[in-house]
């Protein structure tokens, strides 16, 4: 028998040719190999290692975590309607009901605008002095109108037509101040809020303006469907599933998302990243013009002081429904969502007799802590 093991081969053997097992040494059962190895158990045969199924905890964890957190913030809303109910009861009536809801369709608007601006990386800042600006030059035109004998058909569709240019205007100003001249969106806006805030004064010399049609107060204020629904909310729903689909469900919304999560990768695969950013502001001037048409027909006039403090609401409301301020990530119904939870606190805090200041103070302290959250998320999600 030879010496030479069955493993080395022979001097006239190509070292990769196979060499039969030697004859005295059965050949090898590898049907019952350890489930161990040098580097540790093998986690596909080792039964520590078996499939168990998901605690009680975990699987209500994976349920609130479900469309993006959706669930979480509605089990959330859900919760502070109970709780202020259970400290003002009279916020479960029909009165509170439209109140919150008419007040609510302005920051809703808003917000949608605003979850477009933020997941292309930027922000509006001006949407409030927008709102003013355009509900504000559409009512002086109404009023002269209409006190020039113009019917109030006519005066109505004129003055929603001014309002929405003016809204667009300030939009399209915004978006070629960001693509054309390359100022950042938060100096852009900031400076247009400043515009937008004294045009609104000027065109009304600081006071309100009123003698607008009686008409209009049919479409602010006469409520449907058994006097639950006017139709602000009705035109603020139809619009907010609109946007919602084109974000979520479009090649717009699809090259929105692209522009926000990379820039540069979005110019590389062909994507006209300032033309989408230019329409993307235009959009948000549209909408809150919207905001100040459903505003003013609400009052039936226009105040120099509308929408303060509406830009600070918004940003919380499409922060809180899950849109990251560095860009990329963010949907529609996130945004109505927190704008939800959002007009819910105001109205809620005004019945339990909290004082006017504090819905600043606490709308200021719940975007620290959404962005917070945000931040805390995108750390742990980078590990």
């Amino acid at each position: 028998m030879s010496t030479l093991d069955h493993t080395t081969p022979r001097p006239d053997q190509h070292p990769h040719e196979h060499t039969p097992p030697h004859p005295s040494r059965p050949p090898e059962d590898h049907t019952h190999m350890s489930a161990t190895t040098d580097a540790g158990p093998t986690p596909d045969l080792d039964p520590r290692y078996a499939a168990r199924p998901a605690s009680p905890l975990h699987r209500a964890v994976r349920l609130l975590g479900r469309w993006d957190g959706d669930v979480a913030r509605l089990l959330i809303l859900a919760l502070l309607v109970l709780a202020i109910g259970v400290v003002a009861p009279s916020f479960l009536s029909q009165a509170s009901w439209l109140a919150t809801s008419q007040s609510t369709t302005v920051i809703m608007l808003l917000a949608v605008g605003q979850a477009f601006v933020i997941v292309t990386g930027g922000i509006d800042l001006s949407v409030g002095a927008v709102l003013a600006c355009s509900s504000m030059g559409a009512a002086v035109v109404m009023r002269d109108l209409y006190a020039a004998g113009s019917s109030p058909t006519q005066t109505i569709v004129v003055g929603f037509a001014v309002a929405l240019a003016l809204g667009g205007l300030f939009g399209l100003v915004n978006g070629l101040l960001i693509t054309r001249l390359g100022i950042a969106p938060f100096i852009a806006t900031l400076g247009m809020l400043g515009v937008g805030t004294g045009a609104t004064n000027l065109l009304s010399n600081g006071a309100e303006v009123v003698g607008l049609p009686p008409q209009l107060g049919t479409i602010g204020n006469v409520a449907h469907l058994g006097g639950w629904l006017t139709v602000p909310v009705l035109v603020t729903a139809v619009i907010t599933v609109v946007a919602g689909l084109a974000l979520a469900r479009t090649r717009f919304g699809l090259r929105t998302y692209a522009i926000g999560s990379n820039p540069g990768a979005a110019r590389r695969a062909g994507i006209g990243a300032q033309r989408h950013l230019l329409r993307i502001y235009v959009l948000s001037g549209l909408l809150a013009s919207i905001a100040g048409i459903l505003l003013m027909s609400r009052f039936v006039g226009a105040s120099p002081l509308a929408g303060q403090n509406t830009e600070l609401a918004s940003i919380a409301a499409a922060v809180i429904g899950g849109a990251s301020l560095t860009g990329g990530r963010g949907t529609v119904l996130g945004a109505a969502i927190g704008a939800a939870i959002t007009g819910v606190l105001q109205i809620g805090l005004i019945l339990a007799g909290v004082e006017s200041f504090w819905q600043t103070v606490v709308i200021g302290v719940i975007i620290l802590l959404a962005v917070y959250a945000d931040q805390t998320r995108s750390r742990v999600a980078a590990r």
